[in-house]
């Protein structure tokens, strides 16, 4: 097709395209385009996520050694730093508030160890947690990668973290007598269960503070909170029985997560820390709080997958 121009030129123009009646959406389908950094499907994101299992160990074992790299005692300080915590809290809580109460001296010790150890496990995923998209945004934005990855890593750190811990606390146990029994099996499945919740929490955390950096402020103060509130230095229903409060108070204490996942691990690891000291159902309650937790951090987190590292 021509025409000719003023000066006498000749000039072409193509033909009409039969893509030019399509819509945008149209000649992404006719060419099998894809918009770049799009949400994949939940189960494609699930084998994603498999796909990279290989980098999240890896990248967890990274930062677990780089964490104390500058430090003289080096990997000493992941057993030291909850063991000098237990140590302020039994001089404090233990002889001065006599938080020890209706438990002998060779359950409290072991209990208060266990009480720390366990709960700076889940207060140390939450803490990666909520830094783990924001502090790594060279990372998000360089390689296309599930971002899933990220939070899991940084719990699956403090995993590894609190088993070196725990050399330390069956230590503790036996020197308090507390000896090796089938019980101790027990300690296999509750860790499971917090390690399943903790991931859950995680990955909420990673999306509210890619959003929110300022978060990161904040959660030091609600952690501590939690802590007060979930047994850690005392036993609720001992330290609560004088007090005037409705029995709900009690329960609604022992069955918050922290509270439910150390008391399995007491139960397993501590011979006087019987099950009288349990909450009803408290194996189908810690099931139930690693159900929930998990499956409903793990949608959260992957609704926004395409959103993360942009803006």
């Amino acid at each position: 097709m021509s025409d000719t121009t003023h000066d006498g030129a000749v000039a072409t123009s193509a033909p009409p395209s039969p893509d030019d009646a399509l819509t945008p959406a149209e000649l992404a389908a006719k060419y099998g385009l894809s918009v770049s950094g799009a949400r994949p499907g939940l189960i494609e994101y699930v084998r994603q996520l498999w796909g990279r299992r290989h980098f999240i160990l890896a990248f967890s074992q990274a930062k677990l050694t780089a964490q104390y790299s500058q430090a003289k005692l080096g990997q000493l300080w992941q057993v030291a730093t909850p063991l000098l915590n237990a140590l302020v809290y039994f001089l404090i809580f233990g002889l001065m508030l006599n938080a020890d109460r209706g438990m002998p001296r060779e359950v409290y010790v072991p209990f208060l160890v266990t009480g720390v150890f366990v709960f700076t496990f889940t207060q140390s995923s939450v803490m990666a947690g909520v830094r783990s998209i924001s502090g790594n945004l060279g990372l998000v934005r360089a390689l296309h990668f599930p971002r899933a990855s990220l939070p899991i890593s940084f719990a699956l750190q403090q995993l590894q973290q609190l088993l070196f811990s725990m050399i330390v606390l069956v230590i503790i146990a036996v020197a308090f007598r507390s000896y090796p029994s089938l019980s101790w099996l027990l300690v296999i499945p509750a860790l499971a269960l917090q390690f399943v919740f903790n991931i859950g929490l995680a990955l909420i955390m990673a999306r509210l503070g890619s959003k929110t950096p300022d978060l990161a402020q904040l959660m030091p103060f609600v952690m501590r909170t939690w802590m007060y509130a979930s047994g850690v230095m005392f036993s609720i229903p001992v330290m609560l029985s004088d007090k005037d409060l409705p029995g709900w108070v009690t329960d609604v204490l022992q069955w918050n997560p922290a509270a439910v996942y150390m008391d399995l691990i007491r139960f397993g690891l501590i011979d006087g820390y019987g099950s009288e000291n349990l909450p009803p159902h408290v194996w189908a309650v810690g099931l139930g709080w690693a159900l929930l937790i998990g499956a409903a951090g793990f949608v959260y987190f992957w609704k926004a997958e395409e959103r993360y590292g942009r803006g």
